[in-house]
């Protein structure tokens, strides 16, 4: 994700230092991997990277030799910025973490904890990067650093490469950090929300990203192509970005506060963010990687329970690195509302599911609290539909748009908001709401009885949380003589004897 204050200021050191442009290596098991088909041929690279290349070499083989492809050891790759460099997770590689180099790469950010088989792992990801530090041609964010592409290149021609992995955007048009900023400092300073500012030009800033991002995949593909590979003989994934923080924290047993908790905001900013501004962000980098032909991973619900201030935080809150950056500058806050270590497990989690899965877009999240995601194919915007009512005409709506527990579900007049998707997840029963991964349709005390409202809470895949659907009703499934009934506009959902009337049926 994007980092905090101005964009990254210069800096003027002597050349690239060899240790620093070899990035974040860290060596696995090796395996055995069959080599790809035979790709294009080999593009020479400039003097300068073919240096840096044969020291790579050396230090993995050796021997500075470029070896035939069945012949390397495989490797992962991830490019992009703070997202996935490891920013939030601390323990950075003490290269990236200089006054002159803030790149802060963690050796526990994801791409090094994979299940995905290979010998390598790289991270090349950098901290505050934007699109133009990762194209070809692009601008070097640190005199230590390689632009990203050429880091790819060296990489591809020294191990045989099975995923390259970009996660980029939020620096670019949409300069997430720097709202997230102002949006903490307005809370701070009660100087208002920061949603009326913001909201009106949010999807021209997805708009302007979106190209941008599609160029940058179309560059690494070149690159892997200049590197002698097919794009069949490895994956390309963008991998969207998850919703940090939500309006839910006060159903947290273990609520600390705002400030101690680091979830500090108007709580209508929490709710804006997760229901509008990441899924609208979302929606464009999904475009982005179909236009590009890349492997699309929407994780725009995985912190979903997650989130900063609730149970088993998968984020970081509000920090200020006090010690490092006195007096306090831009960088005071910037590991602030970023993954933290389980944060980065989740995504290792994700994507070893989505390589193993072959699909070309997937979805990943958290469904019923266990602290371990899932895949699920295709993006949520196409999971999540409404639920309407054969008799009253009215939509299946969390009441009031909210996601806190014990929320009433009633039947409602269809506008199409997310307090009106539902998605049911056939392997768990559960009836998921689509303002929050993390709230799920809920017999409240397991009471099966005629007249019982339904409600929403934290999703647990307990009995009480599982619904069978049958033609078109949805059914308790240890009660399924009980049906979800609507009897009249603005009513709330009970349970009654079923009767295979109207009211009972759901399209």
């Amino acid at each position: 994700m994007a980092r905090f204050g101005p964009r990254l200021r210069s800096t003027f050191a002597a050349a690239a230092a060899i240790a620093a442009a070899l990035g974040g290596v860290t060596a696995i098991t090796p395996t055995a991997q069959a080599a790809p088909t035979a790709g294009p041929a080999v593009t020479p690279l400039p003097p300068e990277l073919e240096a840096i290349r044969a020291a790579e070499a050396t230090r993995i083989y050796g021997d500075p030799a470029v070896r035939p492809m069945a012949d390397r050891r495989t490797g992962l790759i991830s490019l992009g910025d703070s997202e996935i460099s490891g920013e939030g997770v601390g323990n950075y590689d003490p290269a990236t973490n200089t006054s002159s180099n803030q790149c802060h790469r963690s050796p526990d950010s994801a791409i090094h904890r994979t299940g995905i088989p290979a010998d390598l792992t790289f991270n090349v990801a950098c901290s505050g990067a934007y699109t133009g530090n990762i194209r070809i041609g692009g601008s070097k964010q640190y005199a230590d650093e390689l632009v990203q592409s050429d880091n790819l290149a060296v990489k591809a021609r020294n191990t045989r490469i099975k995923l390259v992995l970009l996660v980029a955007g939020a620096n670019d048009d949409l300069q997430f950090g720097p709202v997230m900023t102002d949006c903490v400092t307005r809370w701070v300073l009660s100087q208002g929300t920061c949603e009326p500012k913001y909201a009106p030009g949010w999807q021209a800033r997805v708009d302007g990203l979106r190209p941008k991002v599609e160029a940058t995949v179309a560059d690494l593909r070149t690159v892997m192509r200049g590197a002698g590979y097919a794009d069949t003989d490895y994956k390309l994934v963008v991998m969207g970005y998850p919703s940090p923080i939500g309006p839910d924290f006060y159903d947290n047993p273990s609520f600390p506060g705002k400030l101690p908790g680091g979830c500090a905001g108007y709580d209508s900013d929490a709710a804006w963010g997760r229901t509008y501004a990441v899924p609208t962000f979302e929606k464009g980098m999904r475009e982005a990687a179909r236009n590009a032909g890349a492997v699309y991973l929407d994780n725009s619900r995985l912190f979903h329970g997650h989130e900063v201030c609730m149970e088993d935080t998968w984020a970081r809150g509000l920090y200020l690195d006090l010690g490092d950056h006195f007096p306090w500058d831009e960088n005071t806050a910037r590991q602030s509302f970023h993954p933290n270590y389980r944060g980065h497990g989740a995504f290792a989690s994700c994507l070893t599911q989505l390589y193993d899965s072959g699909l070309r877009e997937a979805s990943c999240a958290d469904p019923a609290s266990t602290g371990t995601p899932v895949l699920q194919a295709g993006a949520w915007d196409d999971l999540y539909r409404p639920l309407r009512n054969e008799a009253t005409g009215t939509c299946l709506d969390s009441f009031g748009g909210s996601s806190a527990n014990q929320t009433k579900v009633v039947g409602w007049d269809c506008h199409g908001g997310r307090n009106q998707g539902w998605w049911y997840d056939a392997p768990r029963k559960s009836v998921h709401v689509e303002l929050s991964h993390d709230r799920c349709l809920d017999v409240p005390g397991a009471a099966y009885s005629a007249g019982t409202g339904l409600i929403l809470w934290n999703c647990h895949g307990g009995a009480n949380q599982q619904f069978v659907k049958d033609g078109g009703t949805l059914r308790p499934a240890a009660s399924p003589g009980l049906c979800l009934t609507v009897a009249a506009a603005h009513d709330p959902v009970r349970l009654q004897p079923c009767n295979g009337s109207a009211a009972q049926r759901f399209a």
